[in-house]
């Protein structure tokens, strides 16, 4: 049966016919897990470094890139082979990465060095590397036309600006406290940003890196995923172990969804039906129903979940 499983996974994987997969990366466990999100059951566990993190997919599902950030790497994952195949030398404590939408760049938020480290997914190689002005980045999250990078600082109350283009910080935009998850509406036209001391989504407009609307969200508000179809943000509230669902016109709250404990960062499957939600202490993912706004069901993974990614 084992033998049978790991064919069909092989045989999905390498014709990329499957439906997309969840990866989450443990970072207690050294893990990444995988979930079948037709069937909403892990169907793998990949060793993914000491202490894995950020995650991100290549376009065409073949290979994950996961931040180790007690082995100062990125690690580069086979996904057919089920094995690492590669690592990236990135700087002391990397934490959240993000891939450019044409899946050349793969950006590393670097914390002890206050910088971003940008690898050739072409290469497998540091390419350039670009300092911030924060303290203690966490996420490296691309605009959707690649243009831009926003980061987040922790240990700070704003968020850098790269452009990529010039390969340097072009702004600075003051936000709440303890700055966390970024997401970006699908015309990329507005960043939202969860400051998690502030309780708050701070929503920035890309053109003029302009504050233009905040949101009371639950206690330490974390994670952000936006909806495909842009109507609604999803903030994950690590104090309060829920999610809640903003109205991204109207800029309130419209639902609040119990998940599991320490809520973190998240993903939505192409098609916005479901939402992934990493839980921490619960060492599980909780998945949302995202038109019925109800949770349907907690999958156990490994220890300490960080995030999810979906391809």
């Amino acid at each position: 049966m084992r033998t049978l499983l790991a064919a069909v996974w092989l045989g999905a994987v390498a014709g990329a016919v499957a439906a997309p997969f969840a990866y989450v990366p443990n970072e207690g466990s050294g893990t990444l897990s995988v979930i079948d999100t037709r069937t909403d059951r892990v169907i793998a566990e990949i060793a993914a470094g000491s202490k894995p993190r950020g995650a991100a997919v290549s376009r065409d599902g073949t290979r994950a890139y996961v931040s180790d950030q007690t082995g100062n790497r990125l690690v580069i994952v086979d996904l057919a082979k089920r094995q690492a195949v590669g690592r990236v030398e990135l700087g002391e404590s990397p934490e959240g990465v993000g891939m450019s939408a044409d899946g050349r760049w793969v950006a590393a938020a670097i914390e002890e060095s206050n910088e971003v480290v940008f690898v050739d997914t072409r290469t497998d190689a540091r390419a350039f590397t670009v300092k911030v002005r924060g303290k203690n980045p966490e996420h490296a999250a691309f605009s959707p036309d690649g243009r831009l990078v926003f980061v987040s600082a922790e240990d700070g109350d704003a968020v850098d600006i790269i452009d990529t283009d010039k390969r340097a910080q072009v702004a600075q935009v003051p936000v709440g406290a303890r700055p966390r998850g970024i997401g970006f509406a699908p015309d990329g036209s507005r960043a939202y940003v969860a400051a998690e001391n502030a309780s708050e989504v701070f929503v920035i407009d890309t053109a003029t890196f302009q504050i233009v609307g905040r949101v009371k969200a639950g206690l330490r508000a974390n994670g952000i995923a936006v909806h495909p179809d842009g109507r609604r943000v999803y903030v994950s509230n690590g104090g309060d172990a829920t999610v809640s669902v903003m109205d991204a016109a109207r800029l309130t709250v419209e639902a609040t969804i119990p998940v599991g404990q320490r809520p973190w960062n998240m993903a939505l499957t192409p098609d916005g039906r479901k939402l992934y939600v990493a839980c921490g202490r619960s060492g599980s993912v909780s998945v949302i129903d995202t038109e019925r706004a109800v949770k349907l069901t907690d999958i156990a993974v490994g220890k300490l979940p960080w995030g999810v990614v979906i391809r």
